[in-house]
């Protein structure tokens, strides 16, 4: 039973594996392998339709590239399955072929009883060899060192290598067939070294063939890697984008119905103006009628009947004026109607589009009572417009361009700011702070503020609280008082600019003109956001729907454009491109300001100009 396990196993076993047939598979060429060793043989090669046969090289058709689908050899899976079966008896003593083996010595090449076991480990010329338990030998886990035996003198081991045929021999069979058939043979060990050269050889250049591939496929995974950077980058920016261009559109939604509500505002103004000048008519009319009336109620005689033929003539000359004329309210409406929405006008440009109808056209140009001496402006509540003089007093202005009244002639003015109230809040050019009541009789109020000398000069404007704030050029600060004067409440640096102009669009931001730019600061002073145009001098103003328009000076050439923007300082549209206006004679000092009513008033310093929109 041994030798038939020996033999059987050694016939049994796979080339490729050299362990027992694990689901043998036989090619066209009756060769068989187990089949996991085709699969892989399988996968090395790029054509899956055939495969070739590691011993004679024949190709063998794959049924649907599937090694599995391949002939079974079933009488050598049987043979396998017995051999698996069978337990090795030993065969060192010979007094009972089925003792069964216990274990195998690798350098005897033995399978030994339990008897023989303990004998063997007490001969000393053995001591060393190495014995091996049967029970890891059948469980796979120990394989047994290939001993060799001549197909032709099976007792003898094999010594040599004929390497024209290709197979191991005795040195009988060496001697006398293969060397007198003229074939050349090597010693086995001769050989087996050579073998092992070469599969080192190969093991190593395995070993770098992995390394490199190994490293190529790290480089994909780099260049996976990067790959997906890249495509998060190109996510991003298209996200980045997106919310920009929705920005932007949102931005110019947001800016074209402020356009809107500024006209509706305007043209609602108008029509308030008619309106209650109507409505005051009726009400003098009905005055008049009342007192007449009256006349009614007794008999009238000498005083009493002069007075009342009197008042009967003024109402027959106030019913005889002509009725309320509908042109005027209807020409509003009409130019309103001029007023259209164009989508996507401009080109290569990210906008819904823009208004059109209206244009802006200089209503008045008026020469100021005084020759270069302008350095202030500023919007009076009962809506004229107020122009301080550093040469003494304050022009006010109506929408016409009239000059109503000359007030404050004796003072040197810097700045002017009205509060809610119709109160006036003068700084002079000495840099004192006075409060006047709207009648312009100075009242008994004390500012602590800088002198010229260490504060310099700087704007003032007015929030909606009537907190008055005070730009310094020299410290780059600006103060803030209450209306009741004193000393400063509170103080904001002005983050490197100079608070040459002030005003405040709404509660918690403000608009400063310094220098070459135009600046929005918080309410701490910290910057937010800046405009500044190249080759251009900027000068802001404030509207009364807290946008902010922007008159951008070319002084050398005496050209004036003049655009609307947010409280944020993005850009709304343009208003007047290029107006020419008189060079001043020395100053280049300006001021923008809107009036109660809507209307643009720029002023130089020495002239006034008025633009009105139609």
């Amino acid at each position: 039973m041994t030798e038939f396990h020996q033999i059987s196993s050694q016939n049994l076993e796979c080339p490729i594996c050299l362990t027992l047939f694990n689901q043998p598979k036989s090619l066209t060429c009756s060769h068989t392998f187990c089949k996991d060793c085709l699969q892989r043989i399988s996968q090395t090669r790029s054509d899956q339709e055939t495969i070739s046969c590691p011993i004679c090289r024949k190709e063998t058709p794959l049924p649907s590239g599937d090694v599995e689908k391949l002939q079974t050899n079933v009488l050598l899976s049987s043979l396998v399955d017995e051999v698996k079966t069978k337990s090795p008896t030993c065969t060192v003593c010979e007094m009972d072929e089925n003792l069964p083996a216990v274990s195998y010595c690798q350098d005897c090449g033995k399978y030994m009883c339990e008897s023989c076991e303990n004998g063997h480990s007490l001969w000393k010329p053995v001591s060393s060899h190495e014995v091996v338990p049967m029970s890891e030998v059948l469980s796979g886990k120990v394989l047994l060192k290939r001993r060799r035996k001549c197909k032709k003198h099976p007792s003898e081991d094999v010594e040599c290598f004929c390497t024209g045929c290709q197979e191991y021999a005795c040195l009988r069979c060496g001697m006398l067939t293969h060397l007198q058939a003229g074939h050349q043979i090597k010693e086995t060990a001769v050989h087996e070294e050579k073998l092992m050269e070469n599969i080192k050889e190969l093991k190593n250049k395995v070993i770098s063939k992995r390394t490199s591939i190994d490293n190529h496929i790290e480089f994909i995974e780099t260049q996976r890697n990067e790959i997906t950077n890249l495509m998060t980058r190109l996510n991003d920016d298209i996200d980045k984008t997106y919310e920009e261009y929705m920005q932007i559109l949102s931005d110019n939604r947001e800016a074209l119905k402020s356009q809107v509500k500024h006209w509706s505002e305007k043209f609602e103004k108008e029509l308030q103006v008619m309106q209650e000048e109507s409505r005051r008519t009726i009400s003098h009319m009905n005055a008049m009628e009342e007192l007449v009336t009256n006349s009614m109620k007794v008999p009238l005689e000498k005083d009493a009947l002069l007075a009342h033929d009197t008042l009967c003539e003024n109402l027959k000359s106030f019913l005889g004026r002509d009725d309320p004329d509908n042109q005027s309210p209807r020409g509003v409406t009409e130019r309103a109607g001029k007023i259209s929405f164009r989508r996507f006008v401009k080109v290569n440009e990210l906008c819904l589009g823009e208004l059109k109808g209206y244009t802006w056209h200089v209503k008045a140009e008026i020469e100021l009572p005084r020759e270069d001496s302008m350095n202030c402006m500023t919007r009076v509540p009962d809506g004229k417009m107020a122009v301080g003089s550093f040469k003494g007093g304050i022009h006010l202005y109506s929408p016409d361009g009239e000059l109503q009244q000359t007030v404050l002639k004796g003072l040197s003015l810097v700045n002017i700011g009205f509060l809610s109230d119709g109160r006036c809040v003068v700084r002079d050019v000495e840099n004192e702070m006075s409060l006047y009541t709207p009648q312009w009789g100075k009242l008994d109020v004390t500012f602590e503020t800088m002198n010229f000398a260490e504060g310099g000069l700087g704007g003032l404007t007015v929030d909606r609280d009537d907190n008055i704030y005070v730009g310094y050029g020299t410290p780059k600060i600006i103060l803030v008082f209450k209306r009741q004067g004193g000393k400063a409440v509170r103080y904001m640096m002005c983050d490197g600019y100079t608070p040459k102009q002030l005003f405040f669009p709404t509660k918690g931001k403000l608009i400063l003109q310094a220098a070459s730019a135009v600046v929005c600061l918080d309410g701490t002073g910290k910057k937010q956001n800046v405009f500044k145009e190249e080759g251009m001098i900027p000068y802001p103003a404030v509207c009364q729907d807290d946008s902010v328009i922007v008159a951008l000076v070319k002084h050398e050439e005496g050209l004036v454009r003049i655009d609307r923007y947010t409280s944020e300082l993005k850009h709304v549209h343009n208003l007047i491109t290029d107006f020419k206006i008189q060079i001043p004679a020395s100053s280049c000092d300006y001021s923008l300001q809107e009036f109660e009513n809507g209307q643009i008033a720029f002023c130089t310093s020495d002239r006034l100009y008025i633009f009105d929109a139609i």
